[in-house]
């Protein structure tokens, strides 16, 4: 598995995986898939302060996603993240999720951020194994926030230190 920082060209790959998880499950909570132009936009956007990076088989096909984006506007909370992830179907379980949070997290606490948090509709058994595997705890519950496919859904909240909390310095802009 290749981790490597995504580009625009990328985006029919992203909206691909993402669609189906979009249109027949609650992991995600919109409720209408984006295209590529619009995965493009994002990912522009995302690329223009943070990381979002893409593994690739062998083959090069693109196998899953991962993206960091800013946790709230308030400056106090500059120094942290939302993060990402979403693996392809026939790609979950390989440790597709594990190879992107390796080189996410660390990325991140590089560029100075303190704090990565994760959002996960309940249930998911895959992502929350994911999140703890990774080094996150459980902090809270969102009860009954979100209604998707005919029920109210929970979102429970992750939260992974990236570095040691002295006083914060300057973040360091993502240079893709």
């Amino acid at each position: 598995m290749k981790i490597r920082t995504a580009t625009l060209d990328d985006a029919a790959a992203v909206a691909a995986i993402y669609g189906p998880i979009v249109q027949h499950t609650a992991i995600s909570f919109e409720t209408e898939p984006p295209d590529a132009a619009e995965m493009r936009q994002r990912m522009a956007k995302t690329l223009a302060s943070l990381p979002w990076l893409v593994a690739q088989d062998a083959t090069g096909a693109v196998r899953g996603y991962a993206y960091a984006s800013k946790h709230k506007e308030r400056a106090a909370y500059q120094w942290s993240v939302d993060t990402t992830v979403y693996v392809h179907e026939d790609a979950r379980g390989q440790g597709v999720g594990r190879a992107l949070y390796g080189r996410l997290l660390p990325l991140l606490g590089e560029l100075g951020y303190c704090h990565a948090f994760a959002g996960v509709a309940l249930p998911n058994a895959g992502s929350v194994g994911l999140h703890e595997a990774m080094g996150f705890e459980a902090i809270g519950v969102y009860r009954n926030v979100g209604y998707k496919h005919g029920r109210w859904r929970d979102v429970g909240w992750w939260q992974k230190s990236l570095r040691p909390l002295d006083t914060p310095g300057e973040l360091l802009a993502f240079k893709p």
